[in-house]
């Protein structure tokens, strides 16, 4: 029977003369030629046809089927059994033939010569006398035929050519060589080839062409082989094919050189935030513990110096890391829209580095600095207590010293043993005296161990001092206490032997002693040191001063009545010519005494009021100071206020091009930096309250910490504002948005709430007419991506992101790799030679350097990832 199927009957309608198309062939007997008697007119025409088109067919053949790995010697026999043709045609189409027959029987070998041509009659071509038998024979001139048919459909059918030309324009040399110079010049210099040595011409374009274009040499330079026609024209689609590939490595390079580059520089961006956000984190941590030392200093000036370092940290180091810090976050942001525009996952920093870590930094930074000036002022307040307290229990101490020195010698005599009974009562008296007195100096006793108390439980630096000191009086006044009870019993006792005393003397001493205590009292009270906070406690002091001068004359009638006593004394002695002594035997007092402490009590009068008067002024320059401070916040509290409103309402209410946008937010904020210098006005009048220990302030409501926590955030927020409308320029002008489209975006965004989201779907093509009610799922959708964290509020950015989203036009990871596979020439992997071929030098080493090893089929030494590769440019993959 005859061979079945579409191949045998195209061989049939072929042997039975016919009419059918042929590729290129003239008529015979008033129709087509078959291709088998065009093949026969062609080698009678030219006897060296057969040979040049097995050289020049062979070497098209094995051009592609190098790249499955094998290749043919004999044209005519490697080809009978079918398997290679297929293999070809799979190849060249880049598609899979059916399943071939692997049995070594005829009929095997012409059922896959039947897939191939029946894969050819597929593709439009009609094959006319060319039958699987044919090949599966040998037939040379059906084989070549065959082929011819084949480069005709595959590598020459596309082809598109101005005119016509014979052959004879490639005879010598010249054409070849100016077709490399025209798409290669670097490989060869046509100004320098020679016309009259066309051979050499051939010869060395048909070297460069199987050298670095991958184009076998398929003519024979020695004879007339190079101007039969369908081997030109072969070779020559062989050009064709090499350039059109090259033009496409060129856009594919393009492209991935614009990819590359957007992602080395999001890289660098990545860096440098890290980099800064290292140093900010370890200033703070730096700075942390030193504002948490809460160890106290011993003196004033220690805890001065303290208060000064920290003045100079709030001014002249803090402000520096503000700015950072507000950079940091516009940086960070920056970087989150660029990545978000170019198609690039979220840039997520290393661990403790995130913003809102760092916000967590500054604020333990803010609260131990807060915690830090009030332990400084509280410390101040607390040693300038201890330092009055201190000097007070000196000089209540130094007196007693003064006073109590020599009384238990005194009280240890035992004069009256030998005293007649006038000086015994003498001695009774003046005892009583000294009782007297030492009832008096109870009061200061109890007053040092008082202080002494306090100074402990304050924690005074040299307590151990002061408790030694007051052991002792308290010691020394036990031992007073008990001598003077003992003393006495011994008087009472030679009282009854002894009966004369002076009643004068006695007098005398019972009234010159409580004078001259207070006497002692009073220079005390007019030395005694005095700590005030306002006018109100000057005055006071003031007025109990005044007071005091007011008992002066009553006091002085006092001291003339005592000094009268001492004169009867005297003129009692010298009227009774008496032989004693005219000192008082029953007191220590004398008159002298009484007149030098009278006249000290007058000078420290006078000193007194010139002190107190010092402090009045003193207060009233502070309370100036509080004033003035005052003045100044009560107007820079609101303007700061003001301000924030302000910047809140703009960026509600502004219109008209982002960039006007940005000049008027970058005149506001221009105008707050001229601001500046009433903030440093505040700041030292501040500092002069400080130094003048004010620490309090009924006139205003606003501290300098209010103003300066208000001032910093007024800052960050006109940057924030700022670098908002940024990055909408940054979208836009990404994007491709119009002005038009913006202004329409904002309009939408601000009736937001009064047409219930609505506006979404008004500019969305998918859903502009459809009603928001009646699509939850898509409004779910909308609200995750303009809300991702639920919080129930869309800012404007994230508005203009979902709105230019829907219709971006972004590189994908597709993409990519399709532009890497053509680089590749179709292989799944690609060499180091061919991306530093393909790419500039600096994005051919950067893929080197991160493409990872190809390990999948056909893997060669040297080979690289690039599909990896590019899924992880797009966060599509774990490298």
């Amino acid at each position: 029977g005859q061979p079945q199927g579409a191949a045998a009957q195209r061989a049939r309608e072929g042997r039975e003369g016919g009419e059918g198309e042929r590729g290129n062939g003239g008529r015979k007997e008033g129709r087509y030629m078959t291709q088998e008697e065009e093949w026969d007119r062609d080698l009678l025409l030219d006897p060296a046809w057969e040979k040049q088109q097995r050289k020049t067919f062979t070497a098209w053949c094995n051009s592609h089927l190098r790249k499955a790995g094998t290749q043919i010697e004999n044209i005519e026999e490697d080809f009978r059994n079918g398997l290679k043709l297929m293999l070809l045609l799979e190849v060249i189409s880049g598609e899979r033939l059916p399943k071939p027959d692997r049995g070594k029987m005829r009929f095997h070998k012409i059922a896959n010569v039947n897939k191939a041509l029946d894969y050819i009659a597929s593709k439009g071509v009609k094959l006319v006398s060319i039958g699987a038998e044919e090949i599966v024979d040998g037939n040379v001139k059906m084989t070549l035929g065959m082929i011819w048919t084949i480069i005709l459909r595959f590598a020459i059918q596309d082809i598109s050519v101005e005119g016509k030309s014979n052959s004879t324009i490639w005879k010598d040399g010249l054409a070849f060589s100016a077709l490399i110079h025209r798409h290669r010049p670097d490989l060869l210099d046509y100004d320098k080839l020679d016309e009259d040595d066309p051979i050499g011409n051939i010869n060395l374009a048909m070297e460069i062409a199987e050298k670095h274009l991958d184009i076998p040499k398929m003519l024979d330079a020695e004879g007339e082989s190079h101007i039969i026609l369908k081997a030109i024209m072969t070779y020559v689609s062989c050009f064709y094919h090499a350039f059109a590939g090259a033009e496409q490595a060129e856009t594919a390079a393009n492209r991935i050189c614009k990819v590359l580059a957007v992602n080395q520089e999001n890289e660098r961006l990545m860096e440098e935030y890290e980099r800064l956000a290292s140093e900010l984190l370890e200033w703070i941590r730096r700075t942390i513990p030193w504002l948490e030392n809460r160890t106290p200093e011993k003196t004033m000036q220690a805890m001065q110096k303290k208060l000064e370092d920290f003045r100079d940290y709030r001014r002249k180091h803090k402000p520096p890391k503000v700015q950072e810090k507000c950079q940091l976050e516009i940086n960070f942001n920056t970087l989150q829209t660029k990545l978000r525009i170019s198609n690039r996952p979220a840039f997520m920093p290393s661990e403790g580095k995130m913003v809102s870590d760092i916000a967590g930094a500054w604020q333990r930074l803010e609260q131990a600095e807060k915690g830090y000036e009030e332990w400084l002022l509280n410390e101040i307040r607390r040693l300038e207590r201890l330092e009055h307290l201190a000097e007070k229990f000196r000089q209540k101490a130094s007196t007693h010293e003064q006073w109590a020195y020599g009384k238990e010698q005194i009280l240890l005599q035992k004069d009256y043993e030998s005293a007649s009974l006038t000086e015994v009562r003498a001695m009774l008296r003046k005892h009583e005296a000294f009782e007297s007195d030492l009832a008096a100096h109870q009061d200061r006793v109890e007053q040092i161990a008082a202080i002494a108390q306090e100074l402990n439980e304050l924690d005074y630096h040299d307590a151990a001092s002061v408790n030694d000191r007051c052991q002792k009086i308290c010691d020394q006044w036990d031992s007073l206490g008990t001598l003077t009870q003992k003393r006495r019993e011994a008087l009472e006792r030679t009282e009854k032997l002894l009966e004369t005393i002076d009643q004068l003397h006695l007098e005398f001493a019972k009234r010159a002693a409580p004078f001259n205590n207070w006497m002692e009292g009073a220079m005390e009270d007019l030395q005694d040191m005095f700590i005030v906070h306002s006018i109100e406690e000057i005055q006071s002091l003031i007025s109990a001063h005044d007071q005091f001068k007011a008992t002066l004359p009553e006091a002085d009638g006092e001291r003339q009545a005592i000094l009268s006593i001492q004169n009867e004394v005297e003129k009692v002695i010298q009227s009774y010519s008496m032989r004693i002594s005219a000192s008082n035997p029953y007191s220590t007092v004398t008159v002298e005494e009484i007149r030098t402490k009278w006249e000290k009590v007058k000078q420290l009068v006078p000193q007194r009021d010139q002190s107190l008067q010092e402090e009045l002024a003193r207060q009233h320059a502070n309370e100036r100071l509080r004033r003035q401070f005052a003045a100044q916040a009560n107007v820079i509290g609101p303007w700061i206020q003001t301000k924030m409103e302000e910047i809140a309402r703009s960026s509600i209410e502004m219109t008209g091009p982002l960039e006007d946008q940005m000049n008027q937010l970058k005149q506001y904020e221009q105008n707050i930096i001229n601001y500046k210098h009433n903030i440093d006005k505040l700041e030292g009048d501040h500092q002069l309250i400080q130094e003048a220990l004010v620490f309090d302030n009924k006139h205003t409501n606003y501290t300098m910490e209010h103003i300066r926590v208000g001032w910093e955030l007024l800052l960050t927020t006109i940057a924030r504002t700022i670098n908002e409308v940024e990055t909408q320029i940054l979208t836009r002008d990404a994007k491709g948005i119009t002005q038009e489209q913006m202004n329409d975006f904002r309009a939408s965004f601000n009736h937001f709430d009064r047409v219930q989201y609505s506006c979404f779907f008004s500019f969305s093509n998918s859903h502009c007419s459809q009603n928001i009610t009646s699509h939850p799922s898509e409004f779910a959708r909308i609200m995750s991506l303009v809300d991702p964290n639920g919080q129930g509020t869309v800012t404007f950015q994230s508005f203009i992101d979902f709105m230019t989203r829907e219709t971006a036009d972004t590189d994908t990871a597709e993409q990519v790799i399709a532009s890497f596979r053509i680089l590749a020439s179709d292989k799944p992997y690609i060499l180091a030679d061919e991306l530093r071929r393909e790419l500039p030098p600096e994005q051919a080493q950067y893929c080197i350097k991160r493409m990872p090893p190809y390990t999948g089929p056909g893997s060669v030494p040297g080979a690289l990832d690039y599909t990896s590769f590019s899924s992880a440019l797009y966060g599509e993959s774990d490298l």
